[in-house]
């Protein structure tokens, strides 16, 4: 059975809440080793500990997304949470404390962003953050991955994964030039860019992701883990390999990133 790692799922999502035991049992029957579940606030945060406890093939990353993107987001109903004001310093703490195994979500969003510099500000405390803790850091970088790339690239920040990284292929070859890595996520099967990442970054740089519950590759259909599998069949085609072998790359690129 091919080895299948997930490194970006919101497991603590609305979507999951009737399921979730079912979900993750979906994802060991096709091979699912490792799923990293992603807090985004707060209470994600906290909820993404409780499934690790849980389940031991969730692992948690711990951060904030990017706060006015994050409440327009909820505002819109694409995140069903119920935001509560928070203490950015005792959550930095909080994490710090936790030991995840990678920070995230993190990172700029500036599709409807009105204070670029307070997203600024917050990232650089989580660069920080994954450098003094010596875990890699999850990167969100929506409409903002030029700027994205240069705090990572000043900071000279070392473990990047570069999740759902839409930027310019300029952008592309200057991540992968530095050794940071790109999760593909399960949309490839109809993205052209993302495939086109796969061919440009080498097999060592790559990981697998889903986004779950977005971006399925089926339509009308909530996306999960074990759905990565998707992910791993596009590599595979396009670097002309087979699905063991890369599945096997994936999940050694996953255990140099990940495991200490």
């Amino acid at each position: 059975m091919v080895l299948l790692v997930d490194v970006h799922a919101h497991l603590d999502h609305a979507d999951f809440k009737s399921d979730l035991d079912l979900v993750i049992e979906r994802a060991k029957t096709v091979g699912g080793k490792y799923i990293i579940a992603n807090g985004v606030d707060p209470e994600t945060n906290r909820m993404v500990l409780s499934i690790a406890k849980r389940h031991d093939i969730v692992k948690p990353a711990l951060g904030i997304y990017p706060p006015d993107a994050l409440a327009e987001e909820v505002k819109e109903g694409g995140y069903p949470l119920k935001l509560l004001p928070y203490d950015i310093d005792k959550e930095l703490e909080f994490i710090e404390e936790a030991k995840p195994v990678a920070i995230g979500e993190v990172g700029l969003d500036y599709k409807i962003s009105n204070d670029k510099q307070s997203q600024k500000e917050l990232f650089q405390r989580f660069i920080d953050l994954s450098k003094k803790l010596d875990i890699p850091i999850i990167v969100h970088s929506r409409k903002a991955e030029s700027d994205v790339i240069d705090m990572l690239e000043a900071a000279d920040a070392k473990k990047v994964v570069l999740h759902c990284f839409s930027g310019k292929f300029s952008l592309v070859k200057r991540a992968a030039a530095k050794g940071w890595s790109f999760s593909i996520p399960t949309n490839v099967v109809k993205s052209e860019h993302f495939q086109k990442v796969i061919e440009m970054v080498h097999i060592s740089q790559l990981l697998t992701e889903t986004d779950c519950p977005y971006l399925s590759p089926f339509a009308n259909t909530r996306n999960e883990p074990a759905f990565v599998l998707e992910s791993l069949k596009k590599i595979a085609e396009i670097k002309g390999m087979t699905l063991e072998d890369t599945g096997n790359n994936i999940f050694m690129n996953y255990q140099n990133m990940f495991v200490k």
